[in-house]
């Protein structure tokens, strides 16, 4: 059997406490690992596995050990840090060993995997009878907000908003709600135990960590299932993964009410914030993004993704951007002075949880020093925007005066290393510095002393840490020593002497580095505690900068691109001047892009079919549409020369489709299946882009669904979306005789014959006339297969030269689809 050492013993205790994260146990240098853990560890860190007494064993230096942690959350492991709790000189028998931290996919706080331009949620669920409970929190930030859904749909679509690292809930929950967790990608699904998210547990634990006798002044009054998502993500956070949250310092209930709603369907199909590459690089926020924080960035994200429903608000924001779009002087100054300020939030959170630097203070002193010069700046500017950020830029010149007083410019990363307090700024400490630096002099004249005073000119005065300060001879010159010094070590060519002068020294040197470390821990404890007393205003100031950073990269890129400022009310047209495709347009030469003109008004002009050729630009104009009415509700600048936005409630797409085959679904299930989510969820109020309906099956097959779509959202009361529906069904376009509200509309060639040249203009009037067989000789389809194609096409044309498709106008009835319902 194997022999459990004490060592072992205070091991396996701890491991049981880490369950099932990876444990790495401090010994000495190295962070250690046993059994299976070694084996996970040297598997996807590519360490040595090694074996002693026959358990494997691996291990890693302690100071590279941040990133081996970020390999291991990178490949879905969790990872708990046992480190020693007390100091070895003090302790009694084996080094108390505790975890001080776990670290999970969605709790990394400071780490090479934590992008600083985006939020990193960790997320709860809990259902509460047909009510969804849902607790999010970024533990970098400390922000942490519940809400509700009493539809699984509406909870799934917030889910993919947020694309949490990690969802935290009970296995009740997990075995009744599967098909969540089967959508939610990218997310790792921890299961805690059921009784944490009790409602009396839950209710505890919020209340607890809030100091809060009630949660109803936070607005949570009869949010059970809320609650219990917070309680449980909570109780996950500081008992299981040990996790200071002090920087969480209250729970936001907020809505989806105020927003307008864009399903992951639609973010994905209009690239908002990611292309479909799944990276950054050319999505909607990479063409907007020009802030100059973190913060900025985070918050210029949330505002893409959650546009605003009141006109109030939008008209509000569009003030502050669109002032800042007229005085680019001024705007240089702000982007000059927010350039300056760092990552507050998350350094924030730091100061909070004790693991601060005094690199980290000196950031949040450089980033404070600001704050008076972006005051100066706000203060000529009269929209209602800035009065109100400038308010909440309060004044933070003690912290700021301390922090500048108090440490150096360049401090060194660690506290140990020392030199990181100014001179003058502690007399004390000032004494034991100038104490260590004369050190050396000391040992220079001391040496030069002994030398002359012994006639010894090779005798050294030297130091280890073994065995502390002490002269070194040879061993022929020992003898001259031998009466008047003490022996300290013999080795093989030199004897080692101690001396009373010498010990005195070594005395007071120590002392004096042992004292001066000490002193230096408490002068930067005093500083943190400094920090942490000013915790509320200086988040208050970090906010109100995040949003004025957001503002001004707007500001910036309406006028770098010539952006137009939109009417943005509660009417229902929406009319577009010379639009552009904002992505588009940035990857074309200058003035290269044609602009198009667009109107809906909801009444006379409420569905456009759009005909024309593959390639024409068809894809390109709807997609712009959805665009533009998305930068106007969130307040942006839009490309186009002259606007008017009627607020529409939700934004849907249909645009392209690929098979699903993770799920079995062809190309055409998922068409349909899209398609059956807007028919079920649109209103009068809403945007519908619809392009290609119907392709994935035969062409009448295809056709009458098609049909049968436009019909529904024409026709249906409560569903008369404005609607937006590019197709190669030339049939569709007899809508707008059949019925009031359908416009036609073309992508524009022009034919010479044996080619074509695109236009890329959006006419009035259907296409005449196909054009899929140049799009293949541009494709540079083989000759003979063009030509084939030719003979063809000719033949069906006169078969079906009679024929028109045309069914009968029939009543709109509330379920006039079945398939969609």
């Amino acid at each position: 059997m194997e022999k459990v050492t004490p060592m072992m013993a205070q091991y396996k205790s701890l491991k049981e406490v880490a369950k099932s994260a990876l444990l790495l146990f401090r010994m000495g240098d190295f962070y250690e690992t046993f059994y299976e853990d070694a084996k996970t560890l040297a598997e996807h860190c590519e360490v040595t596995l090694t074996k002693r007494g026959g358990v494997p064993m691996s291990g890693v230096p302690w100071h590279t050990i941040e990133g081996y942690i970020d390999r291991l959350i990178a490949k879905g492991v969790s990872v708990a840090i046992a480190d020693q709790v007390e100091d070895a000189k003090e302790a009694k028998g084996l080094v108390k060993r505790a975890i001080v931290r776990t670290i999970t996919p969605g709790t990394t706080t400071s780490s090479q995997l934590l992008s600083a331009k985006e939020n990193h949620y960790i997320i709860s669920l809990a259902r509460v009878g047909a009510i969804f409970g849902l607790a999010v929190c970024d533990v970098s930030t400390g922000e942490f907000k519940v809400i509700e859904f009493d539809d699984q749909e509406k909870l799934l679509t917030e889910l993919l908003r947020l694309q949490p690292k990690e969802i935290v809930t009970y296995p009740q929950f997990r075995e009744k709600n599967r098909t969540i967790f089967e959508k939610v990608k990218n997310a790792s699904l921890t299961l805690n135990e059921n009784y944490s998210f009790e409602h009396k547990a839950a209710y505890k634990s919020c209340q607890a960590h809030l100091q809060v006798n009630h949660l109803d002044g936070l607005g949570l009054k009869g949010m059970v299932a809320a609650i219990n998502a917070a309680g449980g993500l909570i109780s996950y956070l500081k008992e299981e993964l040990h996790l200071p949250l002090k920087h969480v310092r209250t729970i936001f209930p907020y809505t989806t009410h105020e927003q307008l709603q864009l399903d992951n369907t639609t973010r994905e199909h209009l690239e908002l914030t990611e292309s479909y590459g799944k990276t950054r690089k050319n999505s909607l926020l990479s063409i907007i993004d020009k802030t100059n924080t973190p913060m900025g960035a985070r918050r210029l994200t949330q505002w893409l993704k959650k546009p605003l429903l009141s006109v109030e608000a939008i008209t509000e924001r569009q003030d502050g951007v669109e002032m800042l779009a007229l005085l680019p002087m001024v705007n240089a100054k702000l982007a000059t002075s927010l350039n300056q300020v760092k990552d507050c939030e998350r350094l924030m959170m730091k100061v909070s949880a004790g693991w601060a630097t005094a690199v980290d203070l000196v950031a949040i002193r450089q980033s404070l020093q600001e704050l008076p010069k972006i005051k100066a700046i706000l203060r000529p500017l009269t929209s209602t925007i800035f009065s109100a950020i400038d308010q909440e830029l309060v004044d933070l010149t003690e912290v700021c005066d301390s922090l500048s007083q108090a440490l150096v410019d360049e401090p060194p990363q660690k506290l140990s290393e020392g030199g990181l307090f100014r001179k003058g700024y502690n007399e004390k400490l000032d004494e034991l510095s100038k104490c260590l630096e004369t050190s050396k002099d000391f040992l220079a004249k001391y040496q030069a002393e002994l030398r002359e005073e012994l006639g010894i000119k090779t005798l050294k005065v030297s130091y280890n840490k073994i065995f502390g300060y002490y002269l070194e001879v040879s061993k022929k010159q020992s003898p001259l020593l031998a009466d008047r010094f003490e022996k300290k070590q013999t080795l093989v060519n030199t004897e080692r002497f101690t001396s009373p002068k010498l010990k005195e020294y070594e005395l007071e040197v120590l002392t004096a580095q042992e004292r001066k470390e000490g002193l230096e821990k408490s002068l930067f404890a005093e500083l943190i505690e400094l920090v942490n007393r000013h915790f509320d205003p200086i988040a208050q100031v970090t906010c109100a900068l995040a949003s004025l950073d957001a503002i001004s990269s707007l500001a910036r890129v309406g006028r770098e691109n010539q952006w137009c400022r939109p009417k943005v009310d509660n009417s229902s047209l929406l009319e577009i001047t010379e639009g552009r495709h904002p992505v588009v347009e940035s990857c074309l030469a200058h003035d290269s892009f044609i602009p198009n003109e667009t109107r809906l008004d909801g009444d006379h002009e409420r569905l456009m079919l759009l005909t024309g050729p593959n390639m024409a630009g068809k894809s390109t104009y709807i997609r712009q549409v959805a665009l533009i009415t998305i930068l106007a509700q969130m307040g942006s600048l839009v490309p186009a020369t002259k606007a008017h936005i009627g607020v529409v409630d939700q934004i849907f797409t249909r645009i392209g489709a690929s098979d699903d085959l993770s799920r079995g679904q062809s190309t055409f299930m998922v068409e349909m299946a899209e398609t059956a989510s807007i028919l079920r969820n649109a209103t009068s109020r809403s945007l519908v882009i619809l392009d290609e309906i119907g392709r994935g099956t035969s062409t009448y097959d295809g056709l009458s669904i098609a049909w049968s779509v436009a019909e529904y959202l024409l026709l249906t009361p409560s569903k008369m979306a404005k609607t937006l529906f590019a197709t190669h069904y030339f049939e569709l376009t007899e809508l707008e005789k059949m019925h009031e509200g359908v416009v036609n509309a073309s992508a524009q060639v022009e034919d010479a014959g044996e080619s074509i040249t695109f236009l890329y203009t959006i006419q009035k009037g259907c296409a005449n006339k196909s054009y899929g067989i140049h799009a293949a000789k541009l494709a540079q389809m083989p000759h003979e297969v063009i030509t084939r194609a030719e003979a063809i096409l000719s033949e069906l044309q006169k078969k079906n030269a009679n024929q028109k498709f045309i069914p009968k106008v029939t009543k709109a009835k509330e379920k006039q689809l079945l398939l969609f319902e």
